[in-house]
């Protein structure tokens, strides 16, 4: 059974894709404007943004800082003042790896502002809207990009995964009390996509997607009406199964895994 009712044809859906400059964020509006839907994006470098307009003739962009409280808010008014929105994906993200001692105070604030207080200006700006839509018979979709970073501590994640456990928490707890007044809820959580992000690794990352593969797993998700998309799941599975790990064997295996 589908814990989200499944979006099966976009064609002449609206859906604002928060993070599309680069990576998974601009793949996903790409991939969503070739099935027909109206697509807004929103990130920081307008120039990418207006770039991408060029190449996807009706769609939309709205540059925005998602830190800024401010600019959320009008960016969020501005997009709903022209249609409900049936699709609202926060992408957007902020990844250095760091351990505990190498500690960088701001970087570690900087990815709570981003990754997380980011996801939070978005989700108070939009949920009013969407219950709204709700009420007149819309189903509208609230979709957060965590990690798969999130489900448990790892090594060189200090910054990064905290913020996507809070995301995947987060869309949880939105889940629960949303999807019973008719608003759709899902969190995704990526395994190693091949981004400008994690440029930055200077380690080995397994089972390494393209964005448009990353992208097309996600339509997938939202086709099948899922609550969490974890991909490629030959790797994330593992994952999965760590997460459920006694502490002892968990950090024991970690550690020989990674030799960190």
């Amino acid at each position: 059974m589908s814990l989200n009712p499944p979006i099966t044809d976009w064609q002449s859906k609206h859906v604002w894709i928060i993070g599309a400059s680069t990576g998974i964020g601009r793949a996903v509006a790409q991939a969503l404007h070739v099935r027909g839907a109206h697509v807004t994006v929103s990130a920081r470098n307008a120039a990418a943004l207006h770039d991408f307009v060029a190449q996807h003739p009706g769609s939309t962009a709205v540059p925005l800082d998602v830190s800024d409280r401010a600019a959320v808010a009008q960016a969020a008014g501005t997009v709903q003042s022209r249609h409900a929105q049936d699709l609202v994906c926060f992408c957007a993200g902020h990844y250095k790896p760091m351990r505990a001692d190498a500690m960088d105070l701001d970087e570690l604030l900087r990815h709570q502002q981003v990754n997380v207080v980011g996801a939070l200006h978005v989700v108070a700006a939009v949920v009013p809207a969407m219950l709204e839509a709700a009420r007149q018979g819309q189903i509208p979709h609230l979709s957060l990009v965590a990690s798969v970073a999130g489900l448990r501590g790892l090594p060189q994640s200090l910054a990064y995964g905290p913020t996507k456990a809070a995301l995947i928490n987060l869309a949880e707890t939105l889940y629960l009390d949303l999807r019973p007044q008719g608003v759709a809820v899902s969190v995704v959580n990526p395994g190693f996509v091949d981004t400008p992000l994690t440029a930055n690794n200077d380690f080995r990352m397994p089972a390494l997607l393209t964005p448009a593969q990353a992208a097309d797993a996600m339509l997938q998700g939202w086709q099948r009406g899922v609550f969490e998309m974890h991909f490629p799941r030959r790797f994330t599975a593992w994952l999965k199964l760590l997460r459920i790990l006694p502490y002892r064997w968990y950090f024991a295996l970690v550690h020989r895994m990674t030799g960190l």
